[in-house]
């Protein structure tokens, strides 16, 4: 298996989209809002807090199940995180076939990219990520990282 190269990237204003909104969808959609992307949530159902942000304006929030050619050409990059794995799996192959990075929650073998653990303060960011094989470990790791920025 390949090692992925990180890379930093500027998603401020920048279109993302996020088809599913339960518990990984949520964490992830929590996590990106920190860097000022436009968050575009496409789930019939949501958690609280996705339905929060939606009332408040932080992110857009349509009520919807994927259906096959709607993904935007203009998205940054793709999160496939719905408790489909076959739509998540639909998802990846629009998004490769419009070149659009996407990363399958349900499947490391369709992800172009991993969602790395994060470790933010301030203006220095950790991503921390295991190839998509031990989300265990990565997540000891970032929380070993969190707890040594705020020390």
């Amino acid at each position: 298996m390949s090692r992925y190269f990180p890379l930093f990237v500027n998603l401020e204003g920048k279109k993302v989209i996020v088809y599913g909104a339960g518990v990984i969808g949520s964490r992830r959609i929590l996590a990106l809002l920190e860097f000022g992307c436009c968050l575009t949530v496409a789930a019939p159902e949501a958690s609280k807090e996705v339905q929060r942000l939606s009332k408040e304006g932080k992110i857009i929030w349509q009520k919807k199940k994927y259906e096959s050619g709607e993904i935007s050409r203009d998205a940054c990059f793709v999160l496939a995180a719905s408790s489909d794995r076959e739509v998540n799996a639909q998802i990846g192959a629009e998004c490769r076939e419009k070149h659009i990075p996407v990363n399958v929650s349900s499947d490391r073998e369709l992800c172009d990219f991993y969602f790395p653990g994060l470790a933010v303060k301030e203006e220095l960011v950790a991503g921390v990520t295991a190839g998509g094989s031990d989300h265990r470990k990565a997540r000891e790791v970032t929380e070993k990282i969190r707890s040594l920025l705020t020390s």
